[in-house]
């Protein structure tokens, strides 16, 4: 990776950090939300990646890469924890 690919780095850890407070807060907040809600969200970030069709960009792939990964992790974190 060069030094003008850094930007990358940062902006993925912006988006996970950002989606990672995120669910915190909604986990926190709605009673209703399960381990179930959030694999379904997950599940249809699995079928956006795979459906590129139209060439997202490299920008768009960040933060979507870093929003699965931010998903995953939670949930990993959330079913440990039990």
């Amino acid at each position: 990776m060069t030094a003008g690919d850094n930007w990358r780095d940062i902006k993925y850890k912006e988006i996970f950090e950002q989606e990672t407070e995120g669910l915190i807060r909604r986990r926190q907040s709605d009673p209703n939300c399960k381990i179930e809600d959030l694999e379904a969200t997950l599940r249809n970030l699995y079928i956006w990646d795979g459906a590129d069709l139209d060439g997202r960009g490299v920008v768009a792939q960040t933060i979507l890469s870093a929003t699965i990964a931010a998903y995953e992790e939670f949930i990993t974190n959330w079913r440990s924890a039990l």
